[in-house]
Formats: structure tokens, sequence, C-alpha cells
């Protein structure tokens, strides 16, 4: 990892004052390596970068369109949310439309990550419930596969624990994740994540090839490719349900529609699906660093592989070289590609 090349720059003026180190990989469905930077092969854990592919047995099994859930609601599936009003009140409704309530959620509770949200509920004088959790949508989604999993049973009773890796609802996730990645999560390092499922470490290249997968349905069953498909559209609908106001994969999902896909996780990592170009990418920042240097790398990763017009380059810089303003909103400094992610984009096709 400590030979992992800076990917991006922080500058002060005109002095570089930080560097974030990284490692990309870039990989078509077939497996074949495209690009590649840093140690790929170190298992990683991917944390909520895989959503998606999370998400798939909720459609795969019939679950979604039993309890017929509409776009924004299979978008907020994959989504790693704001906490926005519309967020929880979607996620209210994938609940309402299995038959069962928020008591059935064991993401937990936290305050909504977008601040116009905390401070609408504060004025409100209201609390947090599990539906302000960022990971509420995936959550309701399990349940959603559950309650189909449930059949005649008691369907509160089936839902019990369904966060620990022995229950049914989260094997059926954990056998997604394998056989997308092609990776043998039973040989691997595996942790709790701070939704409290669990989470499997994963390496780069195989993250990428799953991506390559979900955006192709090449080397996937068909059931698993029709979900996908289904998924990214769902997403491309609806893309304010997959992050929220201002945020990086909101933004970009809405101006690219299905020719991008991509998802932030936490701990500086990122995956994407360019489904044109038949590629996957993911990226792991050695710092940890999401929200900075991470969005800068995926930023371009875009811009150095999928053919733009003007238009599409004008909004990307927005991302790929943003500037830092301090709190009178005077310019401090900016981010940048160090060398070796601006060498990605010396040869970017042009649309």
């Amino acid at each position: 990892m400590t030979n992992n090349p800076i990917l991006v720059e922080v500058l002060r003026g005109s002095a570089v004052e930080s560097l974030h180190r990284g490692a990309l990989a870039v990989v078509d469905a077939s497996g074949a390596l495209h690009t590649a930077l840093g140690d790929i092969e170190r298992p990683i854990f991917p944390r909520s970068a895989v959503k998606l592919l999370q998400a798939l047995p909720l459609v795969e099994s019939g679950a979604a369109e039993r309890f017929g859930l509409n776009d924004a609601e299979l978008a907020l599936a994959c989504a790693s949310h704001g906490g926005e009003a519309q967020h929880a009140r979607t996620a209210a409704s994938m609940l309402a439309k299995a038959g069962v309530d928020v008591r059935a959620l064991e993401c937990g509770a936290h305050w909504p990550y977008y601040d116009g949200a905390i401070k609408a509920m504060a004025a409100a004088g209201d609390t947090p419930s599990a539906l302000h959790n960022n990971c509420s949508g995936k959550h309701a989604g399990f349940v959603c596969l559950g309650c189909l999993m449930a059949d005649d049973q008691d369907r509160r009773a089936f839902l019990s624990g369904y966060v620990r890796p022995e229950h049914p609802v989260m094997r059926e996730v954990t056998a997604s994740l394998q056989s997308t990645t092609g990776w043998n999560l039973a040989a691997t390092p595996v942790g709790t994540d701070g939704c409290s499922i669990p989470t499997f470490a994963i390496p780069l290249r195989h993250l990428a090839l799953a991506f390559a997968r979900a955006g192709t349905g090449t080397g996937l069953r068909p059931g698993q490719a029709k979900a996908a498909k289904r998924l990214r559209e769902a997403v491309a609908r609806a893309p304010d349900m997959v992050a929220g106001t201002g945020r990086f994969d909101s933004r970009v999902m809405a101006h690219f529609g299905e020719r991008v896909f991509c998802k932030v996780g936490a701990e500086g990592v990122y995956c994407a699906a360019l489904p044109e170009l038949g590629l996957g990418l993911a990226v792991k920042m050695d710092d940890g660093n999401t929200a900075r240097a991470c969005e800068v790398v995926m930023a371009g990763l875009i811009e150095a592989l999928l053919p733009l017009d003007q238009p599409d380059s004008a909004f990307m810089a927005n991302f790929s070289g943003p500037t830092l303003k301090n709190w009178n909103g005077i310019e401090v400094g900016r981010l940048k590609a160090a060398q070796a992610l601006r060498a990605l984009k010396t040869n970017a096709p042009q649309a």
C-alpha cells in the first residue's frame, strides 16, 4: 500500500499542501485489465460502494415486482442517502408495501447527513429514526427480500437478525457479491459494516470486474443481468435517491443518465460502471478520504475514459479540479489530479 502512487494533490495558493495516495483498477467484463495504478490485488473493504451488487437479489428474486417497488424505491435500495425527507419517506413506503414498518429495520438510527434535513428536523422538534440512516434504503430492500422469503411464516419473526451472516437474507446478499466479483468470500477477511451487515475484503481488480459485469450483463446469469439493468435504469431515472442534494453520485448520474453508474463507499472507496464501454472501475484511497480526494479520482477516470462533448467536460471540471474556499468565500486553494492520474487523461476520447 505504501507504494501506491500519488493520485491527488491539494494546493494552498500555488504550493502543494497535502497528497493523497491510492490505487485504481479498470477492468472489462471478461476480466481483462484495461488500466491499473497501485496495488489492485490487495483485498480491501468496499463498504457501501457495492450496494448495487447487494440489491441484485431484491430484483432477481421477484421481491421488487411482488411488492411493486418503483424507480425511486429501487434507486434508494442502492443508496447512501443524505436522510432528506424524500429519502425517509421512500424507505417507509418500501416497508409499507412489504407489510412491515420501521421497526423491521436493523441498520440503526442517526441524524441525516444533509445539513438542511438536520435543521428542518430540529426546528420541528423531531428526532431521527432508522429511516434517516444513510443505509435505510438498502436495508428496506433486504426487508422486502426477507418478506418474500418468509412466505407463509410470520414476517417479523423471520426478519429478526437479518443482518447476521447466517441469516437466509444475508446469505443471498453474500452469494450475490461472490458470484459477481468472482472472489472467494469464505477465505477473505470479514468485518462488520457501519450498518451492521458483514463487509468482505475484495481486491480492486475483482470489484471492477463486478461492475463491468453489472454494466453489461456479461458474466452474470440471466436473472442477475436483468436485475442489474433494472436497477441501473431506476437509478438513472431517480438519481437524487442514491445520494441527495449536492452530492457527487446524484449530480453525475443526473447528468449522464445510464452512461455512468457510480457509488461511493466509506474509507475512500469508489466503484463505477461505464456500460457503453463495457468497463468497471474501482478506487481505494490509502488515507480513507472519501469526500475530497476520492471524488477527484473518480471524476478524472470518467474524463479519461468516457467520450465527452464540451458541455460534459465543463460539467466534470467542477469535480476533477474543484477550488477550495474559506468561510468568507475566499478562494484559498484547489484540488488537482497528480501526474499518475493526469497521464490517464492525456489520451482521453472525445465525443
